[in-house]
């Protein structure tokens, strides 16, 4: 797994969002965040294939779901997911890592677009998500 840089480790955002409970009970770890973006990776385990053999698209869309609510989430205003929609283009092999990397496309007052990618480590695409968040007007960090 990838090395937390310092000055990322340290932002208030980072540090809330590297704990969200569903994601730490799949083993998905934030490795890298900034405003409008963030990565974070897993390692796919037995106990994460469906009955073909392959990364459960549920695991893949949590993963691509994770790193989208880190990334709206990253400028510390409230941000609440409206409409996303995956597209998955190859299967996840059991004990590979999959990385998935969120980035912002539009950000207005109220609303914010994202593209997300999952690839595993031979950086073979995975999966394509592109969401959208709706922007309250409260803060979550002090």
């Amino acid at each position: 797994m990838s090395k937390i840089p310092n000055e990322i480790n340290d932002l208030p955002a980072f540090q809330l969002l590297k704990d969200e409970p569903f994601a730490n009970f799949l083993g998905m770890k934030l490795v890298e965040m900034g405003e409008g973006s963030a990565t974070a990776e897993l390692l796919a385990t037995e106990n994460m294939l469906n009955s073909h053999g392959t990364v459960h698209g549920g695991v893949i869309f949590s993963l691509a779901d994770f790193v989208f609510a880190a990334a709206s989430n990253s400028y510390g205003q409230v941000a609440v997911g409206v409409n996303n929609n995956i597209n998955y283009f190859a299967a996840g092999r059991a004990n590979s890592l999959l990385r998935a990397h969120a980035t912002e496309v539009k950000r207005t007052r109220k609303l914010a677009w994202y593209t997300i990618q999952v690839q595993d480590e031979d950086d073979t695409l995975i999966a394509s998500m592109d969401a959208m968040v709706y922007l309250k007007s409260q803060n979550f960090i002090k």
